[in-house]
C-alpha cells in the first residue's frame, strides 16, 4: 500500500511536469508564429505606405522598367527585411504572373499563391494563412502599357529555426524538470506518507485494543489535524471502553445486589409459608407472628422493587416531576415532626434550626421531601441509641439548604464516595433489619440533582455523619 502511495504521488506529478511542458511548448510555438505573422504583414504594410516609394515604384512601372524597379526594392531591403535567404522580392507581370525580376533569379519563376491571383485581380493580396509554409504579399502596380505585380515572400525558415531552437530548449528543460520532480515528488511523499503511516501503526494498535500509542505531529495543516483528531478520538475511544467496562462491572454488581436483595425475604417468607402449611397444629401466637415476618419481608420487597422502578425511570428520563412553589422550611418541619416520635422512641436529643427569613421555593414538593426523609430516616437508622440528630435549615446565596448531623455510626473514609452508589449501605445487617435497600441516597441524589441541586456528605468512622442538601430557590432551569 505504501509503495502504491509513493508510486501515485510522483506519477501525478511527472504528469503534471510533461502536461505543463507540454502547454507551454504549444503555446510557445503558437505564439511565435503568431508574431511572425504580425510582424511580416505588419512591416510590408508600413513599408509600402511610404510614399516615396510608392511614387517610385509607379514611376518606374511606367517606364516598363521591371529591372529598375527591382533595383529601387533593394534599396528599400532593410525596412522589408529582405534576407535573400528567407525573404525575397519579386516582381512579375501583372497578366500572366510571369516572374521578370528579383532579389535571387528564378529560372522557373513563383509558384502562384492565393494572393497572386488576388494581385492578378488588382487588388491587393495581403491575406494570412497561418497553416501555409511561408508568408507572401503581392501588390498590383499600373505601369504604362503594362501592369506589374510587387511579390514578396517569407519561406518561415526563421521561424521555423526558432521553433526547433524552443523545442530543443523545451525538452531540455523537461528533462530536467522530470529529474527535479522525481526528487521532490519523493520528498513530498515521503513527507505525506510517513504520517500516514503512523496513523495506521497507531490504528491498529487502537483496533487491538492498546490506547497507548500517540501519534506526535505539531504541524498546523490538514495532516496535523487529521493526527490530533486521531488522537482526540482514541482517548475518547479509549474513555468510552472504560466506562462500558464500569458499567457491565456495575450492571453485574446491580444484578447481584438486586438477587441478593431479593434472594433474602423470599427465602424468609418461602420458609415461614412452607413452615404454615405443613403445620397445621402451630399455636396462634407463633402462627400470628410468622404471618408478621411474611408480611414484613413482602413490604421491604415491594419497597425495593419501588425504588428499583423509581431509578430506573430516571435512567431511562421519565420522571416526572411536578414543580411549583412551596415553603421549604415548612417542609422540613414536617418531616421533623413525622419522626420525632421514632427519634424519641431510640432516645436520640432530636432537635431542629430554622434561620430566619428562608423563602418559598420552587420545586416538586413531595419529592424533596422525600428527599428531606430519607436523610433524617438514615440518621436515626445509624446512630445508637441515645445519640444526637440536629436538624438545620437555611438560606446562602441564592440557594436553601438543610443539613442533618448525627453522631452515629459514621463512614469509612474510603466508603464515603460510595454512600450515593446502588445498594451501598455501611451496616447491612441493621440496614436488612430495619428495611432500608441501599437504594435512598441514589434517588435522594437523582431527585436533589434534577431540582438543580446536590447533596454534599461529610463524615468519620466513629464519630458521625453531617449530610446537606442545597437547592436553588428558583428552581431549575428546564423546570415546566
Amino acid at each position: 500500500m505504501n509503495r502504491s502511495l509513493y508510486t501515485k504521488l510522483v506519477l501525478i506529478i511527472l504528469f503534471l511536469i510533461l502536461a505543463l511542458m507540454l502547454v507551454a511548448g504549444v503555446f510557445l510555438t503558437r505564439g511565435v508564429r503568431s508574431f511572425y505573422l504580425n510582424d511580416f504583414y505588419d512591416s510590408m504594410a508600413e513599408a509600402f505606405s511610404d510614399n516615396e516609394l510608392a511614387v517610385a515604384l509607379r514611376g518606374a512601372a511606367a517606364e516598363d522598367d521591371p529591372d529598375y524597379m527591382s533595383e529601387i526594392l533593394g534599396a528599400y531591403q532593410g525596412p522589408l527585411g529582405i534576407d535573400r535567404g528567407t525573404r525575397n522580392y519579386h516582381i512579375l507581370d501583372g497578366a500572366t504572373g510571369a516572374w521578370l525580376a528579383g532579389s535571387v533569379t528564378l529560372e522557373n519563376g513563383v509558384d502562384i499563391t492565393p494572393n497572386i491571383v488576388t494581385a492578378l485581380g488588382g487588388e491587393n493580396g495581403d491575406a494570412s494563412d497561418p497553416n501555409a509554409d511561408y508568408m507572401d504579399v503581392a501588390l498590383p502596380l499600373e505601369g504604362g502599357d503594362s501592369s506589374y505585380i510587387v511579390y514578396i515572400i517569407d519561406n518561415r525558415e526563421t521561424m521555423r529555426s526558432l521553433n526547433a531552437e524552443l523545442l530543443q530548449i523545451i525538452i531540455e528543460a523537461m528533462g530536467v524538470g522530470l529529474v527535479i520532480s522525481v526528487f521532490l515528488s519523493l520528498l513530498l511523499a515521503k513527507t505525506m506518507i510517513a504520517p500516514i503511516q503512523e496513523l495506521t501503526h497507531a490504528a491498529e494498535k487502537v483496533a487491538g485494543g492498546d490506547f497507548s500509542d500517540k501519534v506526535a505531529n505539531d504541524s498546523k495543516d490538514e495532516i496535523g489535524v487529521l493526527t490530533r483528531t486521531f488522537n482526540d478520538m482514541a482517548v475518547q475511544l479509549e474513555n468510552t471502553l472504560d466506562d462500558l467496562r464500569k458499567s457491565e462491572q456495575m450492571r453485574r454488581e446491580f444484578v447481584a445486589n438486586v438477587s441478593h436483595e431479593l434472594r433474602t425475604p423470599i427465602t424468609g417468607v418461602k420458609s415461614y409459608a412452607e413452615t404454615l402449611a405443613n403445620d397445621p397444629d402451630i399455636p396462634p401466637a407463633m402462627r400470628e407472628k410468622f404471618l408478621n415476618v411474611i408480611l414484613n419481608e413482602s413490604d421491604r420487597m415491594t419497597k425495593i422493587v419501588q425504588d428499583l422502578l423509581t431509578l430506573s425511570r430516571f435512567d431511562a428520563g421519565s420522571f416526572e416531576f411536578s414543580f411549583d412553589e412551596f415553603s421549604f422550611e415548612t417542609s422540613v418541619r414536617d418531616v421533623y415532626n413525622a419522626v420525632r416520635m421514632e427519634a424519641l422512641a431510640h432516645h436520640h436529643e432530636f432537635t431542629l434550626e430554622c434561620e430566619q427569613g428562608i423563602p418559598r421555593i420552587r420545586g416538586d414538593k413531595a419529592r424533596v421531601e422525600q428527599v428531606l426523609m430519607n436523610m433524617v430516616s438514615n440518621a436515626i437508622k445509624y446512630t445508637k441509641d441515645g445519640g444526637r440528630i440536629a436538624i438545620k435549615a437555611g438560606l446562602r446565596g441564592g440557594e436553601v439548604f438543610c443539613t442533618v448531623k448525627d453522631n452515629g455510626i459514621g463512614i469509612p473514609k474510603e466508603d464515603v464516595q460510595k454512600v450515593f452508589d446502588r445498594f451501598y449501605r455501611v451496616d447491612k445487617a441493621r440496614s436488612r433489619e430495619s428495611g432500608g435497600t441501599g437504594l435512598g441516597l441514589s434517588i435522594a441524589h437523582e431527585i436533589a440533582v434534577r431540582h438543580g441541586g446536590r447533596i454534599e456528605l461529610k463524615s468519620r468512622l466513629g464519630h458521625g455523619t453531617a449530610i446537606t442538601v442545597w437547592l436553588p430557590v428558583e428552581g431549575p432551569k428546564d423546570a415546566q
